[in-house]
């Protein structure tokens, strides 16, 4: 028996995939929580963790991690309790050692008090945004504490793992994101760089709604990518013909998806706006906040 992993299975050659040869296609996916709790407790054996650790609530904290994510995430963590000469491994080490894992380790930036003013806003922008809107997930952390090639992060992950996602969700997952963007433009009557990457990814979604999920006014039709699917294990992706007046049709509707999310943005931050001052002066003190602490000063 012959064992072999890809992860571009489209480029094997059909001669390998025929019958008595590598016969069988067997799809490994992201673990679920079931999958991430058995894979924690592996990687945990021969490592201090203090006995109250909740590794419920650590399987549901990393929906999206892969197994190699997991077992940096637990390293990290010891490597993290080593260096300040403690015992056991405890949950905020853990949830640390997440953070670091998804998005880099803390970097020591020198930001004038502008910057950092103007990064606590946008963050919060998307942080009460998703809040007002029902049916999101609950925000888990805001920081201005810079990571990567960030100044600063939103945390909120999924409460559970998703197969499908709704227009709903899609329409306000692209108004959450357009949050930072909202409150900088609303607060300092000005906007900056720091939302390049938001706009990136919420024009991919908005396009995608449009062009693949035929969810927007131009109806159930793919006009992404077409497959041509030669053999099981070899597929071939050509662009569709698209007319230049239907090419319009298709920007024109992914810039109505994109507006229309702004403006839910702004309308939230508007009903918000004192709550919006509160959570980012909070912010500037801490640097960062916890998903109980955010959720407390939106209640009061």
């Amino acid at each position: 028996m012959v064992l072999a992993a890809t992860n571009r299975g489209d480029l094997l050659d059909p001669a390998l995939l025929r019958p008595g040869r590598f016969d069988r296609r067997i799809v490994v996916d992201m673990p679920d929580i079931e999958g991430r709790k058995a894979i924690l407790a592996i990687y945990a054996r021969n490592k201090p963790f203090e006995a109250k650790v909740n590794w419920e609530a650590a399987a549901r904290r990393t929906v999206g991690f892969s197994g190699a994510d997991l077992e940096n995430m637990l390293n990290e963590a010891a490597i993290g309790v080593a260096r300040e000469n403690r015992k056991t491994i405890t949950m905020k080490d853990i949830e640390e050692a997440a953070t670091k894992v998804k998005l880099g380790p803390q970097k020591k930036r020198l930001q004038s008090e502008e910057d950092r003013k103007m990064t606590a806003y946008h963050e919060v922008g998307h942080a009460i945004v998703t809040w007002a809107q029902p049916g999101m997930d609950p925000v888990h952390r805001i920081s201005i504490v810079s990571r990567g090639m960030t100044l600063g992060h939103t945390l909120i992950p999924p409460t559970a793992d998703r197969v499908h996602e709704t227009k709903k969700r899609l329409v306000a997952q692209i108004a959450t994101m357009l949050g930072g963007r909202a409150a900088e433009e609303m607060v300092f009557s000005e906007v900056t760089t720091g939302a390049a990457n938001d706009i990136d990814k919420v024009t991919k979604v908005a396009r995608d709604m449009v062009t693949e999920y035929g969810m927007s006014e131009l109806g159930p039709v793919n006009y992404g990518p077409m497959q041509d699917a030669v053999d099981w294990g070899r597929a071939y992706f050509e662009q569709p013909a698209i007319s230049p007046d239907m090419q319009a049709k298709i920007d024109a509707e992914v810039k109505r998806i994109v507006d229309e999310g702004y403006e839910t943005a702004v309308k939230i931050l508007k009903k918000y706006r004192k709550k919006l001052d509160e959570v980012s002066k909070r912010l500037l003190v801490i640097e960062t906040m916890d998903g109980d602490e955010f959720e407390k000063i939106m209640k009061a």
